[in-house]
């Protein structure tokens, strides 16, 4: 009989999705078909299905982590941001509308029967189902018609396990006030909690584990210290990109753009010897000594390349290839590359065009249509490397440096790289993460040659992670508590 739980957190960035990962992959390792599921997630970092859709990038981790394809049902409704106020709206994988804040808020609760659909429909392939909240359900102001948090526990009648965040400080309180805050019904699923991120001994937390058991009722699941390797699983909350000092060796440069989207391109780079990846933040310069700058996706290309503009980077960017340093642009970097870039149905803003970087001999339009695909039959036209990854975008690019593709997906042209080849783009996104492109595409700018397989780094980190649940919390405990559906 399938069972379920729900993980949430007294607070956003408390590591619930690493958690759950550890959890899905420890359990996954004792013989159960384990199945992640997040009813609503708010992310620009997405991945393609195998089904064809899209979900939040931590959902498709969570699914390598319990040994399956990730799918739609996975992640239901998947809130892209666009601009400050407003959200792309991903149902069951598909784009539906995009709204504001305050719009969404309103009509949120219609999207709950998909939410439980897709729930039923996992958990009848599933022994159990690891469900995880969004933010805190600490926010009541945000509980009528919640879909995230205790509004779906209820929907579906889950017990909800707490996560507390020691290393901010304040823990207590977190779990003490979530649980004087919320109201009767909904205080009533919480069974237990976990204190996440600790670091030294954790006996110096026992009269604090005490004082929140004896405060609230709940049983504890364990203390859960603090996870060194964490950096090494694509992270999906742009908080986690931090931005990078000067190391040695090769020399990515990356300015963050205000709706920076996918950067888990990055991982790949950030884990490779010898390469040094630099998150440039607004205000300051691009390096004049970059051996690559790498623009990468964004949720809204026109508003990236406004402010991209606002910032002196274009002119940063034009010195670089004047000197003959490097470009790759990917997805919305790609547009950005080009000419111009045509928004005739005003998806990004007001109908018209907007005049691109010009470092790239391309023009693209902009539709309503989104590709959105998985791609497993890529080559890197120069060394012959397989290629994988994945598409998700609006619109298509053409011009004369297509001709010059350095990509080929099955039997079509892939990109463009204008005619010395030292500016390049692509609508591909997780390029990096196979192991011959990457490392012909590094030492094609000059790296040595790197021995790091980073699937298989991945792979061994998140075993590492679920020895480290399993050392720390009582899974058992867990089980028992979880529902039968």
């Amino acid at each position: 009989m399938t069972k379920a739980i729900m993980i949430q957190g007294a607070g956003s960035n408390v590591g619930k999705s690493l958690v759950v990962a550890g959890l899905a992959r420890a359990f996954a390792n004792r013989g159960l078909n384990v199945a992640p599921f997040k009813p609503q997630n708010m992310s620009n970092n997405a991945a393609v299905t195998a089904d064809g859709g899209e979900i939040g990038r931590a959902q498709a981790l969570q699914a390598r982590a319990a040994r399956r394809p990730a799918l739609c049902d996975m992640n239901p409704v998947l809130l892209k941001p666009e601009t400050d106020t407003g959200a792309q709206v991903i149902v069951q994988g598909r784009r539906v509308a995009t709204l504001k804040a305050r719009d969404y808020g309103q009509v949120k609760a219609m999207f709950l029967p998909a939410a439980v659909e897709s729930f039923r429909r996992l958990a009848a392939g599933a022994d159990l189902v690891l469900v995880e909240g969004a933010g805190s359900p600490a926010e009541i102001n945000l509980r009528a018609g919640d879909i995230a948090n205790m509004g779906f526990a209820e929907a579906v009648d889950l017990p909800v396990v707490m996560i507390g965040d020691i290393d901010r400080g304040g823990v207590i309180a977190q779990l003490v006030g979530t649980n004087a805050i919320l109201p009767a019904g909904d205080r009533d699923r919480i069974k237990a909690f976990v204190i996440n991120k600790f670091r030294g001994d954790v006996r110096l937390f026992d009269r604090g584990l005490e004082e929140i058991c004896m405060r609230t009722g709940w049983d504890s699941l364990g203390v859960l210290p603090w996870f060194a390797d964490a950096w090494r699983l694509p992270a999906e909350d742009v908080m986690d990109l931090a931005a990078g000092a000067r190391g040695e060796g090769l020399r990515v440069v990356v300015p963050r753009l205000g709706r920076i989207a996918n950067f888990d391109d990055l991982d790949p780079l950030r884990a490779e010897p010898g390469v040094s990846v630099e998150i440039v933040e607004p205000g300051r310069p691009l390096p004049g000594d970059a051996d690559l700058v790498l623009i990468p996706g964004s949720k809204s290309t026109l508003a990236d390349l406004a402010d991209f503009r606002a910032q002196g980077w274009d002119i940063d960017l034009a010195a670089h290839v004047r000197r003959g340093g490097r470009v790759l642009g990917l997805c919305g970097g790609y547009q950005m590359l080009g000419r111009e870039i045509a928004d005739p149905e005003g998806l990004e803003g007001p109908p018209g065009q907007v005049p691109g970087l010009g470092l790239l001999d391309v023009t693209t339009v902009l539709a309503a249509d989104k590709t959105v695909r998985l791609v497993e039959d890529g080559q890197h036209k120069a060394s012959g490397a397989p290629v994988t990854g994945y598409e998700i975008h609006l619109g298509q690019t053409e011009g004369p440096d297509r001709a010059r593709a350095w990509l080929r997906v099955g039997g079509r042209a892939e990109g463009a790289a204008s005619a010395d080849g030292r500016v390049m783009g692509t609508y591909l996104h997780g390029i990096f993460a196979a192991d011959g492109f990457r490392r012909a595409f590094l030492e094609g700018l000059g790296a040595a040659p790197g021995a790091q397989g980073y699937d298989d780094g991945v792979e061994a980190t998140l075993d590492a992670l679920a020895r480290h649940v399993e050392a720390h919390l009582d899974l058992d405990m867990l089980l028992r508590l979880a529902a039968r559906l």
